[in-house]
C-alpha cells in the first residue's frame, strides 16, 4: 500500500487491516481491525477524515474522498463493490455498496441495505435498512429477505478470510 501523510495527517491502519500494495491510502483516514483495501483502492482524507469500519471491505478501484462537512464513514461488515465511488456519506453496518455504484455528499446508507451495481445515491438522500435501491437515481424495489442479510454476511466475512490469504500467499514476482 501507498501509504501518505497530508497536511500533517497521517492514516491509522490497525495491525490487522489488509492493503493492496497498489492501493492509496491519505490523509485523515482510518482502517480498522480486519478492513481490506483492494488493488487500485484510492482512500483520500485531504479534505474531511475517512473511517473503515471492522471487517469492511473496499473492492479493486473504488474510490472514498470527502468535502468539507462532508467525511465518509463506512461502518463495521461493510462491502464496497469494485470501482464504487463514495464522496462524503454514511454507509451503516451490514451494507453493500454494488459495483460502480455512487453514493454522494451527505447520503446515508442504512444497516443490511443493498445499492445496486451501477446506481447513483444522490446528495443527502437516505437509503432506508434492509432495502434494495437501484438506478440513477436510485430508487426503492424491495425489502431484503433475512435470508439475502445473511448471505450478504456472509460474503462480507469471506473477503476477511481472502485478506488474510492474500497476505500470505502474494508476492511480487518482478
Amino acid at each position: 500500500m501507498a501509504r501518505f501523510s497530508f497536511e500533517n495527517h497521517v492514516p491509522q491502519v490497525s495491525f490487522s487491516a489488509w492493503t493492496a500494495e497498489s492501493s492509496q491510502v491519505i490523509g485523515r483516514v482510518e482502517l480498522k481491525d480486519n478492513s481490506s483495501i483492494w488493488p487500485g483502492a484510492v482512500l483520500r482524507g485531504d479534505l474531511e477524515s475517512i473511517t473503515v469500519g471492522v471487517g469492511s471491505n473496499v473492492q479493486d478501484n473504488a474510490v472514498i474522498h470527502t468535502e468539507k462537512g462532508f467525511p465518509c464513514v463506512v461502518e463495521d461488515n461493510v462491502t464496497v463493490g469494485h470501482a464504487a465511488v463514495l464522496h462524503g456519506c454514511t454507509v451503516k453496518s451490514g451494507a453493500l455498496i454494488g459495483m460502480g455504484a455512487i453514493v454522494l455528499n451527505g447520503a446515508v446508507v442504512g444497516e443490511n441495505a443493498i445499492v445496486g451495481a451501477g446506481s447513483l445515491v444522490a446528495e443527502g438522500k437516505t437509503v432506508a435498512p434492509g432495502t434494495l435501491v437501484v438506478g440513477t437515481p436510485a430508487r426503492f424495489v424491495r425489502n431484503l429477505t433475512e435470508e439475502e442479510i445473511r448471505t450478504m454476511h456472509r460474503n462480507t466475512a469471506h473477503y476477511v478470510e481472502e485478506a488474510r490469504r492474500f497476505e500470505a500467499g502474494l508476492r511480487r514476482i518482478d
